[in-house]
């Protein structure tokens, strides 16, 4: 009775909409005796106006964290409960469910570990004391993913205590869920109807033929936690055997059966590096990717990379959750650190995947638009503190500006697909059409492995009835004949290249147009090409660019850079298209030392400088949802025309160089800076930017720093005033571009080494 009664239940709940969930990248781990705490980096620590931004997207829930670690570091008699008090009654307000999480990838305070016998008991005390203070909050996640935090710490010896054998990973790991069984009955004692929401990063293992016994074992191992938890490791399981020779007793093994705690809600974490293959064919691989089982050496790489038919994917390892346990689903993070269009992409697969299978019946509450202020560091595990950001729902980077740290995060155009999502709107970005690079031609840089004999371990159906097969097309580079297109006017230039390059890359269908395709200074030509096209966006990368000559023939200079791009933003706005175009740094006259930004005041020295500030205003009244980027010295890899390409290439080959010792500017990668242009389009975003690599420097000392980078003699380098260099045109001493918007793009140094790994 009480099965058809669940049944029934569930069948009722599987039908109401899917929640749209968000969290806080809030890890704080350990690494030796220091501590890495994220909402000390993403300045969530002391922005308590984030949440008013958070409850603007319409979520319904948000995973929160009331950490051990921050709240009571030097124990429970000494917690400081103020930030946890005023967010949490914050978030009450605003009617937000917090998903309340006391460990995230820690190992507690600094008394305890995941290896110390008393770590579950001690965390038990503290979920009591946050349960009695805040006994309306329902929902908690006592440990976060407790699986992937014992491997890394126990096993791979990334974080504290960092052991590197099964034994520390098991006493770790069976810690861990004793601590969410004790924390769960300590918050029930308070709360009876507190409900578990357990996090798990759920991957999946394909091997080669050979190594089918250690994928069959991994795809065992990674439901260990979830099956401690709900009672499973039995004698009978595989994973029994494995625990009692990593040397854990039957008695700690039978506590778990003895004291189930099944989750109320399976959260599945899973990203494209979470699915593995192993392959142990070594030569194929790089050796950092070489490793073994003491029986076997083999490749343990990203499955994106290497199998041919493609991923398992969110859609088909939720279903297996789902059959496996028949508990209640919710995908709990959803994060991918690539460029704009990729991560809406990613959202929206994973959003229809569990859509698709909640109309099938499975129990699935809600997908969780994860890292909200990004992430730092992940790219090394958390193993040092570079600064290395991941954006998310919101952009921090605006924070770091001249604006100070009272600047709000910028919303990213995930914003704007959370939002239509909770509000039950379908997203319809023209990018959503193209499939994500996970299915597209260029992910395999191995060479391409059938993956579908790691599957029969667990008697999976065949990829094509889970609806994950990649059709042929799918795999195609991007075709200009796609709909809606992004127009790129300037065929001919390195920019308009460029454009079109790097949109290949990211599988952003385009046009790229000369000027016998679209001359913008004629009104007819721009509104029928417009018409026939029918772009969800136009990227102005066209103008006259002969700075000098310019003072020779200023009305050609006028009609190209300011008459036709306000043609073109007229007619942009009767189409209702979004339109990037280009400024530049000459609209200054360096009188200042300090850094330009948007908001300075323009004095061009030049009519080049002039047609760009003209082009700017009559652009911004014509259009003002225009995005105009001023931008300054261009290079980049892929034209022999640009001042580092040239440097480089005389003083290897012996000759002298002459460049300008006193004229101060920030350099501009163009790879660099047509990502960044695109991810700002994407974005929405309107109105003047600057977008420069971060670095000050002489032209003369530009060529220095690249010829040092490249290994290339600098004896042939003459540096003279630029009084000496014949210049028609007035240029200014100082055009370096900052920015009050945001800073956006990589430092100089950065590019530079970019530069050289691309052009070699």
């Amino acid at each position: 009775m009480a099965s058809a009664f669940n049944s029934t239940l569930n069948t009722t709940r599987s039908q109401l909409p899917l929640e749209v969930w968000a969290g806080i990248e809030c890890t704080v781990n350990r690494v030796g005796e220091e501590y890495f705490d994220q909402l000390e980096r993403n300045g969530h620590a002391t922005r308590l106006d984030d949440l008013d931004l958070f409850a603007e997207l319409g979520i319904q829930a948000i995973r929160y964290p009331v950490l051990w670690e921050r709240i009571a570091p030097n124990g429970l008699e000494n917690a400081d409960w103020s930030w946890a008090d005023e967010r949490l009654e914050r978030l009450r307000e605003l009617g937000i469910r917090p998903i309340v999480g006391l460990v995230h990838h820690g190992s507690g305070p600094r008394d305890t570990s995941l290896v110390d016998p008393e770590f579950p008991e001690k965390l038990a005390v503290f979920a009591r004391a946050v349960a009695e203070r805040y006994p309306w909050i329902t929902h908690y996640t006592p440990v976060n993913e407790p699986l992937t935090t014992a491997r890394f710490s126990g096993m791979y010896g990334h974080w504290y205590p960092h052991g590197q054998d099964d034994l520390t990973f098991a006493r770790a790991l069976l810690g861990e869920c004793r601590a969410i069984a004790l924390s769960m009955q300590a918050i029930r004692e308070v709360n009876p109807d507190a409900q578990l929401v357990q996090t798990e990063d759920l991957g999946k293992t394909y091997s080669t033929p050979k190594l089918a016994y250690q994928a069959e074992f991994e795809n065992e191992r990674r439901w260990l936690s979830l099956d401690l938890l709900c009672g499973r490791i039995t004698p009978t399981h595989p994973m029994w055997g494995y625990l009692r020779d990593c040397g854990v007793s039957e008695a700690e093994l039978e506590v778990f059966l003895q004291n189930t705690c099944p989750p109320d809600i399976i959260g599945i974490n899973h990203y494209l590096t979470s699915e593995r293959f192993l392959d142990e064919h070594l030569e194929n691989y790089p050796a950092w990717t070489h490793g073994g089982n003491g029986r076997d050496n083999y490749a343990d790489v990203e499955a994106v990379r290497v199998c041919a038919e493609g991923l398992a994917g969110p859609r088909t390892l939720l279903k297996e959750t789902w059959e496996r346990y028949q508990l209640p689903l919710a995908v709990t993070e959803v994060h991918l650190s690539c460029t704009r269009e990729e991560q809406l992409r990613w959202l929206h697969e994973v959003w229809n995947a569990a859509q698709e299978l909640q109309n099938q019946g499975v129990d699935i509450r809600a997908v969780t638009a994860w890292a909200l202020l990004g992430s730092y560091d992940w790219n090394s595990l958390l193993t040092r503190a570079v600064g290395y950001y991941e954006s998310g729902v919101f952009d921090l980077r605006s924070c770091s500006a001249a604006t100070g740290e009272s600047a709000r995060p910028r919303p990213t155009a995930i914003a704007k697909m959370v939002q239509d999502l909770a509000a039950g709107r379908q997203p319809n970005h023209p990018l959503l059409d193209t499939p994500g690079w996970w299915h597209r031609q260029e992910r395999l840089v191995y060479p391409a492995v059938s993956c579908g004999n790691s599957r029969g371990a667990e008697g999976q159906r065949g990829r094509g009835e889970l609806g994950s097969t990649i059709s042929p097309a799918a795999l195609l580079p991007c075709s200009p004949a796609s709909p809606r297109p992004l127009a790129i006017i300037g065929a001919t230039g390195t920019l308009g290249r460029a454009f079109a390059r790097l949109c290949e890359v990211r599988g952003i269908s385009y046009r790229l147009l000369t000027r016998q395709d679209m001359d913008i200074a004629n009104p007819a030509c721009v509104d029928a090409v417009l018409a026939e096209l029918q772009p969800w966006a136009v990227v102005n990368a066209a103008g006259y660019v002969r700075v000098d000559d310019a003072e020779r023939e200023p009305h050609i200079c006028l009609k190209v850079n300011a008459e036709g791009p306000a043609i073109l933003a007229a007619a942009c706005a009767q189409h209702n298209v979004a339109l990037l175009t280009f400024s530049s740094d000459l609209v200054f006259d360096g009188a200042v030392s300090n850094p330009y930004v948007e908001t300075d005041t323009v004095a061009p020295l030049n009519v080049y400088g002039c047609s760009k500030v003209l082009a700017e205003k009559l652009v911004l009244q014509a259009y003002p949802a225009s995005l105009v980027i001023r931008t300054s010295a261009f290079f980049g890899p892929w034209d022999e025309y640009n001042f580092v390409t040239i440097a480089l290439r005389q003083l290897a080959a012996g000759n002298t160089f002459v460049a300008a010792e006193d004229a101060i500017v920030s350099p501009t990668y163009v790879p660099d800076l047509v990502h960044t242009s695109l991810d700002l389009l994407i974005d929405g975003e309107n109105g003047l930017w600057h977008l420069a690599n971060k670095g000050a420097v002489a032209w003369a000392d530009l060529a220095r720093l690249a010829a040092k980078k490249a290994g290339v003699s600098v004896s042939g380098l003459i540096s003279v005033p630029s009084q000496e260099l014949g210049f028609i045109a007035p240029r200014p001493a100082y055009s370096v571009l900052g920015s009050n918007r945001g800073e956006l793009m990589p430092h100089l140094d950065s590019a530079i080494s970019r530069y050289l790994e691309e052009r070699t």
